[in-house]
C-alpha cells in the first residue's frame, strides 16, 4: 500500500527538518528561489482565473497545481520549513542548533521573495506590455487586492492586525498539513491528492499566506495599488510570517511530534483485567 502511517511520516518530517538545516547555501538559495517563482505564477494564475470567469472557487480548485509542482521537484517554502526544520531541534539531532534552524529560515525566506519578486516584475510587464499602457483587468486586480489586504486591515487598527495574525495562522496550518500529506503517500497521485485539498481550503478562504503576498504585493505596488511598502511590511508581511510560524510549528509540526514522534510509555495491562479475559485452554 502507498500509504504510510503517522509514526513513520513524521519520522520523514524530522529526517526532512535534519536535512535543510545542513543543506548547502547554495542548494537552500536555488531551492527557495524556485518555490517562490513558482508558487508566484500559481498565484497569477489563480487570479486571472477568478478575473476571467468570476468564480473565486475555480481558481481555489486549481491553484494548488503550483504548490505540487515545486514540492515534487523538491523545493523549499518558508512555511514548510517553519514546520519541519524546529522538529530536529526538538528531537535533539546531533549537530542540530538553534542558528542552524534560524539561518535556514534565513535563506529561504531571501530565496523565495527573490523568486517572488522577479515572477512580480515578469508578470507586470506582461500586464502592462512592458509598462508602456495601463494595467489590464488582472492586473487592477491584483492591484487591488494588494490595497485591501494592507490598509483594509490598517483601518480596523488593532482588531485588523489580530484579523491579519489569525489568517497566517490557519493559512500555515493548512499548507503545512499539505506538506506533512505529501509525506503520507508514496506514490505520486497520493502525494497530489494529499496536498491538494488543504492548499485549495487556505486560498479559498483568503487566508494569508507570506510567499504568495511575496509576489501579490510587490506587483500590486508596480500595478498601481495605492498602499506604500511601509504598509505591505507593517499591514501584511511581518504579521503574517508571524502567524505562518505559529500556525504550522503548533497546529502541526508539535501536535504530530508530540503524539507520534515522541513514544511515551505504555501502560502495563491490568492484572485483573488480563485474568478475566484470559481465553481457557482447551
Amino acid at each position: 500500500m502507498s500509504y504510510v502511517q503517522p509514526q513513520d511520516f513524521v519520522t520523514k518530517m524530522i529526517d526532512a527538518g535534519e536535512a535543510k538545516v545542513f543543506m548547502s547555501t547554495r542548494d537552500t538559495m536555488i531551492r527557495a528561489f524556485m518555490a517562490g517563482a513558482i508558487l508566484a505564477l500559481a498565484a497569477a494564475f489563480a487570479v486571472t482565473i477568478n478575473v476571467q470567469t468570476g468564480q473565486p472557487l475555480a481558481g481555489a480548485i486549481l491553484f494548488p497545481v503550483g504548490f505540487c509542482l515545486l514540492y515534487l521537484m523538491g523545493f523549499d517554502l518558508l512555511t514548510g520549513v517553519f514546520t519541519l526544520v524546529p522538529l530536529a531541534l526538538i528531537d535533539k539531532r546531533p549537530g542540530v542548533s538553534l542558528g542552524g534552524v534560524l539561518r535556514n529560515w534565513g535563506l529561504v525566506f531571501a530565496g523565495n521573495f527573490a523568486g517572488a519578486l522577479i515572477v512580480a516584475v515578469m508578470m507586470a510587464i506582461t500586464f502592462t506590455f512592458g509598462f508602456s499602457e495601463t494595467p489590464n483587468e488582472v492586473g487592477q486586480k491584483i492591484g487591488h487586492i494588494g490595497e485591501g489586504r494592507t490598509v483594509g486591515y490598517a483601518a480596523h487598527g488593532a482588531a485588523g492586525m489580530l484579523t491579519l495574525f489569525i489568517r497566517g495562522v490557519l493559512c500555515n496550518w493548512m499548507v503545512s498539513t499539505g506538506v506533512v500529506a505529501a509525506m503520507m503517500s508514496t506514490s505520486v497521485s497520493g502525494k497530489v491528492i494529499g496536498m491538494w485539498m488543504p492548499i485549495m481550503l487556505f486560498f479559498y478562504m483568503g487566508f494569508e499566506h507570506s510567499i504568495v503576498n511575496m509576489f501579490l504585493f510587490p506587483s500590486g505596488l508596480m500595478l498601481g495599488g495605492n498602499f506604500s511598502i511601509m504598509d505591505y511590511l507593517i499591514w501584511n508581511e511581518i504579521p503574517t510570517v508571524i502567524g505562518n510560524l505559529v500556525g504550522g510549528l503548533t497546529f502541526v509540526g508539535l501536535t504530530l511530534y508530540a503524539t507520534h514522534g515522541r513514544k511515551s510509555e505504555q501502560r502495563p495491562a491490568s492484572t485483573t483485567f488480563t485474568a478475566a479475559h484470559r481465553v481457557p485452554a482447551e
